[in-house]
């Protein structure tokens, strides 16, 4: 993958995760703030952005998103290597617990 690639898939990201980040925003604040780990004052700057603006955000060479999951052990409940699918479903729920506790702390 080259540059010129690299860019258009940052910049293709970019504009479906403010699409995306709108449209919850939109559908339930609440559930959106946690989802999205932002702020109130950001999902009501995201929420008031037009199509415009949009594009013209999400055509810098930025990635706007940004993995939640900085913790090994969050990861590894996340990719439960090897594990049966009642196993899976637990290891889930402890790390939406963790990031939950993550966000609550945050804000």
């Amino acid at each position: 993958m080259n540059t010129d690639q690299i860019l258009t898939e940052i910049r293709e990201a970019n504009l479906s995760y403010l699409m995306l980040a709108q449209s919850l925003i939109r559908a339930d604040r609440d559930q959106a703030l946690f989802r999205l780990g932002i702020s109130e004052d950001s999902a009501n700057l995201l929420a008031s952005l037009s199509p415009a603006q949009m594009m013209k955000i999400a055509s810098g060479s930025t990635l706007l998103c940004r993995f939640r999951m900085e913790d090994d052990m969050i990861w590894g409940l996340l990719t439960n290597h090897g594990k049966g699918a009642a196993n899976d479903t637990t290891s889930r729920l402890h790390a939406s617990i963790l990031m939950a506790g993550r966000h609550r702390e945050a804000a």
